[in-house]
């Protein structure tokens, strides 16, 4: 099994692409620092943000039960899915008592994590996402790799070779208006013919029993619109006390997701069309787990705005599939442990633990705070491999002995002076791989150190 590094690695491959990803994410997290520097209040509505979904963690199972009371009141069909599996049946029976054959989808980070597309496409269903990135991975067979931006890893002339491909546009063509003209024409069929639309859930309104959509296409408004039953999956975590509270995550979320100020449209859904319906499958899939989790807890204030993505020096340079799990980069690297320690043991480790993270999240998740916390978990359960556990072992044999650590050092500065460098540049010297050592100081620190206090 690849883990973390090895994907990276293939990633890496392609410098230009690798060069191209680190500067584009960049400049999105440029434009978010611009606007939120215009904001004298930005640091007060960040903690507003948290200490609101404090609120919510704190209350979640009060909320929840608001939230449904409302919104069956509100002629809505409210359904509970413990896990992605009940999830997935839940969806496919509304849909077959419905005759549904084809569906459009917005965006929702939940149905891929759940992998909803597929468990409908095997049952003979056909689905179209709708929103122009996840078009195009769709058509493409790859998972997003960005919460937001989900195609972001590929380039314009790439986009124009799978277009041509598939829907008939001039090979070679690679002007973006052009593509996007194209997909236009090509959605908008599909829209039409379309029986259901399924959407995710950027927020639940506990006091109304309403859920807000927010998009910067209005694809999910075109689908919900059509088709006469709509269909909104959202995990939990997603409610909101009340209706006031959507200012401030209005606020937080566009500007931290793409630096804008806000996403073009935020649709407000509460109650079905006249004559068709309406559901809301709430699903946990092991959030409540995560919420008993002290240490790890506060990763479920996430909105989901990719931000901690755009900043991590990690992510940029090493393109979001190489984490293998549906939510990448730091927040993914925090959430993917509480699903499978396992399987996701080297994500935490994906991260150089600078902080940037955790100074860019609108709602002041300590991401790598948590980062540090599992990878304690992952070295004390058990699961460090031998290539890390094995020198581990040995520094911390060495570095609890000042006279050990004295000769051990002294020992290695002679070794790196007069061994040949095939010795020294091996394959058990990961960082030589692809890095020069430093120069090999004459006397370590200590010996410089008291040399010179003497001196003074």
């Amino acid at each position: 099994m690849q883990n973390h590094a090895s994907r990276a690695a293939t990633f890496l491959k392609d410098d230009a692409r690798t060069d191209w990803h680190n500067n584009t994410l960049w400049h999105v997290r440029s434009k978010r620092d611009k606007l939120v520097h215009g904001i004298p209040e930005w640091e007060s509505i960040r903690q507003l943000g948290s200490d609101i979904k404090d609120n919510v963690l704190s209350n979640l199972d009060t909320y929840l039960e608001q939230f449904v009371a409302k919104a069956e009141a509100n002629g809505v069909i409210v359904h509970w899915a413990v896990d992605a599996k009940e999830h997935n049946e839940i969806v496919h029976g509304i849909l077959a008592r419905h005759k549904v054959d084809k569906i459009v989808k917005s965006k929702s980070m939940l149905t891929e994590e759940c992998h909803l597309n597929e468990h409908l496409e095997k049952h003979g269903i056909e689905v179209v996402d709708t929103d122009l990135g996840e078009r195009i991975i769709q058509l493409k067979k790859e998972p997003p790799s960005h919460i937001v931006m989900p195609a972001i890893h590929l380039k314009k002339e790439e986009i124009g070779e799978l277009f041509h491909e598939h829907l008939g546009t001039e090979k070679g063509a690679s002007d973006p208006q052009y593509l996007t003209e194209a997909a236009r024409g090509h959605l908008r069929e599909k829209f039409l013919s379309a029986k259901a639309a399924i959407t995710g859930v950027n927020f639940a309104v506990a006091e109304t029993g309403g859920v807000v959509v927010c998009t910067n296409e209005g694809n999910a408004d075109m689908g919900v619109h059509l088709a006469p039953v709509q269909i909104h999956c959202m995990g939990i975590e997603k409610v909101i006390p009340r209706a006031e509270h959507l200012a401030v995550f209005t606020r937080l979320l566009g500007r931290s997701a793409t630096g804008q100020p806000i996403t073009i449209y935020t649709s407000h859904h509460h109650r079905p069309k006249v004559g068709g319906e309406m559901h809301i499958v709430l699903v946990d899939n092991g959030r409540t787990k995560q919420l008993g989790r002290e240490d790890f807890r506060n990763s479920l204030k996430c909105i989901r705005c990719g931000a901690c993505m755009n900043t991590c020096p990690i992510y940029r340079r090493s393109g979001g599939h190489s984490y293998d799990h549906t939510i990448p980069g730091p927040i993914g690297s925090i959430l993917s442990p509480g699903k499978d320690l396992k399987k996701n043991k080297d994500l935490p480790f994906a991260s150089t633990l600078c902080g940037s993270c955790s100074d860019v999240c609108p709602v002041k998740i300590d991401i790598h705070e948590q980062l540090y916390k599992w990878r304690q978990i992952v070295s004390e359960e058990g699961h460090l491999e031998n290539v890390k556990s094995i020198p581990l072992a040995g520094a911390g044999a060495v570095l609890s002995r000042g006279g050990l650590y004295n000769f051990m050092g002294k020992a290695a500065r002679t070794a790196l002076k007069i061994a040949p460098r095939a010795l020294i540049y091996n394959q058990f010297n990961a960082w030589g791989q692809s890095r020069e050592l430093p120069e090999v100081p004459k006397n370590s620190f200590k010996e410089w150190y008291a040399k010179n206090r003497k001196d003074a």
